[in-house]
C-alpha cells in the first residue's frame, strides 16, 4: 500500500507540501483579490473567475516547477498559458453596433494580469505578487475614480 501511495503522490516531503499550499493559498488569495474588487464594480468577471484563474495559473507553473522542468520548458508553459488567457479576456469584450463603443477591455486585462498573478506565485515570487495585487487594486479601484472626475469636468477643448 506505501508504494502504491508513492507511486500517486511521490515520496513525502514535508518542505515541499507546505511550499505547494503556501503558494496555492496565496493564488487563492491573490485571485480573490482582484476578483472581489470587479465583482462589487457589477463587472462580468467577478470572484470566482478571477480566482480560477489565478488558481489554475499558478497549478501549471506549479506542475513544470514540480517536475523538474527547467527554465525553457517553464517559458512554454507560461506562453501557453498567456495565450490561452487571451482567449478568454477576448471573449469579454463586445463591440456596441450602435454606438461603435467597445466594453470589457478593463475585464480582459484584469484576467490577463490574474494570469500574470499566478504565474509569479507558482514560480514563488509571492512578495512580488502582493506588491501588484496592490497596485491593480489601486489601479482598478480608485483611478476609475479620476477617470470619473476627468469625463465629468466638461473640457472639450
Amino acid at each position: 500500500m506505501q508504494s502504491l501511495l508513492e507511486a500517486l503522490i511521490g515520496p513525502p516531503n514535508a518542505q515541499q507540501a507546505v511550499r505547494i499550499a503556501v503558494r496555492l493559498v496565496a493564488a487563492l488569495l491573490a485571485g480573490g483579490v482582484i476578483g472581489y474588487q470587479r465583482q462589487r464594480a457589477g463587472k462580468a468577471a467577478g470572484l470566482r473567475t478571477h480566482i480560477i484563474v489565478c488558481f489554475g495559473t499558478a497549478l501549471f507553473v506549479l506542475a513544470g516547477t514540480e517536475a523538474g522542468m527547467g527554465e525553457d520548458a517553464l517559458s512554454r508553459i507560461v506562453q501557453g498559458v498567456a495565450t490561452g488567457i487571451g482567449f478568454l479576456g477576448a471573449g469579454a469584450i463586445i463591440k456596441m453596433e450602435g454606438t461603435h463603443e467597445i466594453r470589457g477591455l478593463t475585464t480582459a486585462a484584469g484576467i490577463w494580469l490574474t494570469c500574470a498573478l499566478g504565474v509569479l506565485i507558482g514560480l514563488g515570487k509571492i512578495l512580488i505578487a502582493a506588491a501588484a495585487v496592490f497596485l491593480a487594486w489601486v489601479v482598478l479601484a480608485l483611478v476609475v475614480k479620476v477617470e470619473r472626475r476627468l469625463e465629468g469636468s466638461g473640457d472639450d477643448a
